[in-house]
């Protein structure tokens, strides 16, 4: 480990130069690549040098107690300080380790956000538009650019379907654990005997796609244009600004009405083209692995959960890590750390067995 330790450092001392070299700085797109490297290393460089300093820490304490010729009260002091020392640096090799864990490339990318209502009728699209708002608003805590692409809204409140894009670096990274079937206990506002209800909705989570991961040709595109529906005023609702497009190949469809811009809304809509193009050749490579997607957020039924909020009780249960908060006011107010924390210390610890090859 020391070995790539020392050569990340030096890397860092490379970027660092690169930084500062007009050569560099003239080129936005590789300025940017050297900043993005640079966020990188940091931390790992930063961790290191704070174990390297503990280490000679304990080195001079050590050669303290061996030498005779110091006064022993001097040797009480530096004995007092190894189990110290000792606790620090087993603690600054466990921050290494999980710095270390090889980063997934996508992790740094914005987000394609799908919340669909599945199993429960009109109470499963009340609950799918609260987990919905309840992203929107953790999105925005977190200092990421929200914007919503579609959302096609039942009849009774809530929604059918709702998609977002969500901007900003290590967004992915973040939402990842999101993608599955949510179920909800409680008791309907239909309800009039007061019985505790059970449905459910899924959510997706895709990574935004580049052009250069994906090309879409023309010729496998059918795109339909047409007058927004819901929100937005008159201008919006009377013009043909919407947009549906069609990729034949797979018969994908995306659509789009957030603009008043037929053009903007096509921008949209093949960005989220591209992603569920991305997920769906991520799907096919992994496919002996993991069933991605399907697995991910299977048919909306409620045998298929992620993660139940139970109201009655005040409950957010995760099934994956077994974890229960009972703070699902705050929770459903986008403050989902409590879960989301969790969540991604398990996933770097089975990484960090896999990195020791256990």
């Amino acid at each position: 480990m020391q070995d790539q330790l020392e050569a990340l450092e030096a890397k860092f001392q490379e970027v660092e130069a690169q930084l500062q070299d007009p050569t560099y700085v003239s080129d936005p797109k590789r300025l940017k690549d050297l900043a993005r490297l640079r966020a990188e290393l940091e931390p790992v460089v930063n961790a290191w040098s704070a174990q390297c300093r503990l280490i000679k820490q304990l080195e001079d304490a050590e050669e303290i107690i061996s030498d005779r010729d110091i006064d022993p009260e001097l040797k009480e002091m530096a004995q007092d300080e190894i189990p110290g020392l000792k606790k620090s640096i087993q603690e600054g090799e466990e921050v290494l380790m999980r710095l270390l864990i090889p980063k997934d490339p996508k992790d740094a990318r914005n987000v394609i956000l799908e919340v669909r209502a599945g199993t429960g009728g009109e109470e499963a699209a009340l609950f799918a538009g609260e987990l919905f708002r309840m992203y929107l608003r953790f999105a925005e805590r977190r200092g990421f650019k929200v914007s919503v692409l579609d959302e096609n809204e039942a009849d009774m409140g809530g929604i059918k379907e709702a998609i977002a894009q969500i901007e900003g670096s290590g967004a992915y990274s973040l939402f990842r654990f999101e993608s599955g079937v949510h179920r909800v206990q409680r008791v309907p506002k239909t309800e009039s005997q007061g019985r505790v209800h059970t449905s459910a909705a899924t959510v997706a989570v895709m990574p935004e796609a580049e052009e250069v991961d994906i090309q879409v040709l023309e010729k496998d595109l059918r795109i339909d244009e047409f007058c927004s529906g819901g929100k937005g005023g008159q201008g919006v609702n009377t013009t043909y600004s919407a947009v549906r497009v069609t990729h034949l190949p797979t018969n994908t469809v995306v659509q789009c009405q957030d603009e008043r811009s037929k053009l903007k809304n096509l921008a949209k809509a093949m960005t989220v083209l591209r992603s569920r193009l991305l997920e769906k050749a991520m799907q096919e490579q992994e496919a002996q692995t993991s069933a991605m997607r399907k697995s991910q957020v299977g048919s909306g039924d409620r045998s298929e959960k992620i993660r139940t909020y139970n109201f009655p009780q005040s409950r957010v249960t995760d099934h994956r890590i077994n974890v229960t908060t009972y703070q699902l006011e705050t929770f459903m107010q986008g403050q989902i750390e409590p879960i989301l924390e969790p969540l991604r210390s398990a996933f770097e610890a089975e990484r960090l067995q896999q990195l020791n090859g256990l």
